[in-house]
């Protein structure tokens, strides 16, 4: 399977090696290639989300020339199985709208669009830093926002028509046409605009929310932190400041020892697990595999799910398995069928060195946790 990074930006690690050399990191593909960023979202695709599958808000959103239109404008109330629906996307008042010059914007189309749910669950394991996906489908010629950055690092690439953008550096700034099969990199902060050119224009945008060390440090001294106590400063260091000297230096001491006890491993594993277990569970095509478990034979095609997490960790005369939400413990003898599953995209049971009842037993529960998936 071709790597998420690899697909948005060419060479990954070339890639990673040069993202901080320009402001503008710019990756050309074949737009008629079926495996290329063109086709995770279409204009059809983008008609039938918008007109045909009754999204709510938040998950759309629309603006104009730099404005976030009212809610209200697109959206009307329904009623389902006798309870009210707010926020239903009202197709003729967003068309009209659109028609008028409105861009629609597609929010958290990882959560419910599968192409990009699949790219977005590969990327997150791919870069180890949270990912989300958004489209924006413009009119001929228009503009949905103003010149803004954004909190997060970017990934943008064209899937339909052309849109210029207006991209601010150390510079000054720099024109950029996106066109189908390309896409861009825009580091944090990078002031930007992009206007429809004299087509319809769609694109995707995929939003990298930074783990940063700061953050890794912070959680990981937050229990010696929490260790001192919240006592209140004596009355009267306003006038004799150098009080608070003595008993400042003797807590700053106890806490620079409880930091130097810290065990790094324990709180890499422990971050990991945070990572892991927060993002959500993508089992598209689970009722299959919950249909097919029981047959699964020695000769059974498996293939590992795109962007499952399995992070093994030893405990001695057992391995943790982590799965992204929930974990196993299984005994260590079990690792080289684990690493033979982590090291293959697609896999029969008769793959792994184990007794054929073990292997089948250890297959049919990986597919049932979501590891694995009956192709």
């Amino acid at each position: 399977m071709r790597s998420a990074l690899d697909l948005l930006s060419g060479d990954a690690q070339t890639f990673l090696a040069k993202v901080w050399a320009s402001r503008v990191h710019l990756h050309r593909t074949d737009p008629a290639d079926p495996e290329g960023v063109v086709g995770l979202l279409s204009l059809a695709d983008a008609d039938h989300l918008l007109a045909g599958a009754a999204l709510r808000t938040p998950s759309i959103r629309m603006a104009k020339d730099g404005s976030v239109l009212p809610e209200s404008a697109y959206t009307r109330r329904a009623t389902l199985a006798g309870k009210p629906l707010t926020g239903l996307v009202d197709a003729r008042k967003a068309l009209a709208l659109f028609d008028d010059g409105a861009t629609v914007v597609f929010q958290g189309l990882h959560r419910y669009w599968p192409p990009l749910t699949r790219l977005i669950a590969q990327l997150e394991l791919e870069l180890g830093h949270p990912c989300q996906a958004n489209a924006y489908l413009t009119p001929p010629g228009a503009q949905g926002f103003a010149v803004h950055s954004d909190s997060h690092d970017v990934f943008v690439f064209q899937t339909a028509g052309s849109k210029r953008w207006e991209v601010h550096g150390p510079d000054g700034p720099e024109e950029v046409l996106l066109e189908p099969g390309v896409s861009m990199y825009l580091p944090t902060g990078t002031p930007h605009a992009a206007r429809a050119q004299d087509t319809v224009s769609l694109h995707v945008t995929l939003g990298i929310t930074q783990l940063t060390w700061r953050g890794l440090v912070e959680r990981t001294v937050a229990t010696a932190l929490g260790e001192v106590p919240d006592e209140h400063l004596p009355a009267g260091y306003l006038d004799e400041p150098a009080a608070l000297a003595g008993p400042l230096a003797e807590r700053l001491e106890r806490l620079a020892e409880a930091v130097r006890r810290l065990d790094a491993t324990a709180a890499v594993e422990a971050e990991v697990r945070r990572f892991l277990t927060s993002r959500p569970p993508r089992l598209d095509g689970g009722l299959h595999d919950v249909l097919a478990r029981g047959a699964i034979t020695d000769t059974t095609t498996l293939r590992r799910r795109p962007g499952h997490p399995c992070v093994l960790l030893d405990r001695g005369e057992r391995i943790e398995v982590l799965l992204g939400d929930r974990s196993l413990t299984v005994p260590a003898w079990i690792r080289p069928a684990l690493e033979e599953v982590r090291s293959r995209g697609e896999l029969t049971p008769a793959d792994l060195p184990l007794d054929e009842q073990s292997r089948l037993v250890l297959c049919r529960r990986l597919v049932r946790e979501g590891l694995l998936e009956v192709r």
